[in-house]
Parts: structure tokens; C-alpha cells; sequence
């Protein structure tokens, strides 16, 4: 349910410093096209938990890790800097939804057992953010970040990709995405970390499907914006070819994780 936001939610956005905005501009098509993450990493973090009272989904975007996280917690707070992603987050009974800042969230000193941010702490003012959820977090309260980079379709349409990614709209990617690239081996983390298993996503798409999951990269908006063309034109006819008469294809993301409790 999309909540008005209470004295919590007021404060916190009145503290909210600015924010790397890459994605309010195409919320609505970052909602429709991006993939979906495993139900499994859900019961595996709720198993995890010290309670299932209340958990806080960071940077919620289109709300996407929350409802899954409602499926496990109580209660369920997601916050987004951004106004817009907020209003194209699916509404849900058990979920409030608020617009905060990440490093300021205005969550009540000890009330969280779970902190979970998908696809969005390497946008993040790090120090600000962990001091904030150290403070939300109930003593051995449990954080997770994790996120996804490169799919896999096939070798040759992954080369055609990869070649894309790196060369064509290398240049464009924010300077935070490196840490993406590392599959988040070298991000900082200071809380007591637990060793996870391996998770990864899986969806049967088109290649439209594909491409329009493509056009919500930061890099590929940040290109047009900048040239004002779609650098997507240029690998799409090779990417028909190589797709052929399947409708469908399995398209698959190894998700890079970290979890750790509060000390």
C-alpha cells in the first residue's frame, strides 16, 4: 500500500542530501523490463533473521525485492530517493513505501531485522549508509546487498554483448559500476559477513524483451541523452540474426552477494 509518509518518512526526507539519479528518468521502463530475483534468496535471508517482524528494502526502486520480501516479514518498509520510482512501485497491503534517502531513511533505532538493498549500494554515500542501517538494525540483524551484471543468452550473442558493453557504451557507465564488474568482491563491508550460497536468476524472454531490458541501462540512457541517437540500433540486426526463428531464449544473471550481521 502506498503510505503517506509519517513524521519518520517527513524527517528523513528533509535530511535526504542529493542522490546519483540514474534511473528516474525511465522508472516506468526500468519497472517492465527488468528481471525478477530468485524466491529462494528471500527464504534463505528470512531464514537468517532473528525475527520477521520488520524488514527494510534500501533504494526499492519499482518495489520489485520488497513484495518478495513481504512474503517472509511482517512488515515491510521500501524507500527511494526518488519520487518517481515510488509512484511506479507495484502497491501492496503489507508494504509502506516512502520516499527517503538511503543514508537517512528515518527508520525508528533498532526496530529492523533485516536491511536488504538490491542493485543500488554501489550508488551510495557507503559510510552514511552503513552507519544508517547499523543504527535501524536490531542487535545481530541481518544486511544483505547483492547485485547482478552481464547475462548470458548464448557464446555468440554474449560476445556481441560483451563487445557492446565494454567498447560501444563503455565509456558511459558511471565510474560506481566497476564495483558491479568486481561482482562486488572488492566493496567494503564492515559487518560480520556469512558465507552465502550461489544464486542466479532466470528468465524466458524475446529479444525484444532483451532489448528493452537493455535500454534501461544507465549507460545506454546516459549515450542518447548525450548523442542523441540509440546506440542499441547498432547491434540490433546482428542480434536477430543470431536469435533466429526461437521465440524465446533463457536468459540467466549470477547474482553477486554479501550478507553480514550487526555487531
Amino acid at each position: 500500500m502506498m503510505h503517506d509518509q509519517g513524521e519518520e518518512g517527513k524527517s528523513a526526507n528533509a535530511r535526504a542530501a542529493p542522490f546519483k539519479d540514474h534511473f528516474s528518468g525511465h522508472a516506468r521502463a526500468y519497472a517492465s523490463a527488468r528481471p525478477t530475483y530468485p524466491p529462494e534468496l528471500f527464504a534463505w535471508l528470512a531464514g537468517l533473521a532473528p525475527r520477521r517482524a520488520l524488514a527494510w528494502d534500501c533504494a526499492t526502486g519499482n518495489g520489485q525485492a520488497a513484495r518478495m520480501l513481504a512474503t517472509h516479514f511482517a512488515r515491510v518498509i521500501a524507500t527511494d530517493a526518488s519520487a518517481e520510482q515510488i509512484t511506479n512501485a507495484v502497491p501492496d497491503p503489507r508494504i509502506e513505501y516512502r520516499v527517503a534517502a538511503a543514508e537517512a531513511p528515518g527508520l525508528h533505532a533498532n526496530s529492523v531485522d533485516l536491511v536488504a538493498i538490491a542493485q543500488a549500494v554501489h550508488w551510495l554515500d557507503r559510510p552514511r549508509f552503513y552507519a544508517a542501517a547499523r543504527t535501524a538494525l536490531v542487535p545481530k540483524g541481518l544486511i544483505a546487498v547483492w547485485s547482478y551484471g552481464l547475462f548470458t543468452l548464448d557464446p555468440n550473442m554474449d560476445c556481441v554483448i560483451g563487445d557492446f558493453y565494454d567498447d560501444e557504451i563503455g565509456p558511459w557507465w558511471p565510474p560506481e559500476r566497476r564495483l558491479i564488474d568486481e561482482r562486488y568482491r572488492t566493496l567494503e563491508f564492515p559487518f560480520t559477513e556469512i558465507e552465502t550460497p550461489k544464486f542466479r536468476m532466470h528468465k524466458s524472454w524475446t529479444l525484444d524483451q532483451v532489448l528493452a531490458y537493455l535500454g534501461t541501462w544507465s549507460a545506454v540512457q546516459r549515450y542518447r541523452r548525450a548523442k542523441g541517437h540509440d546506440p542499441l540500433a547498432a547491434i540490433t540486426p546482428e542480434l536477430e540474426r543470431l536469435w533466429g526463428k526461437q521465440a524465446r531464449r533463457e536468459v540467466v544473471w549470477p547474482l553477486y552477494l554479501r550478507v553480514g550481521r550487526n555487531t
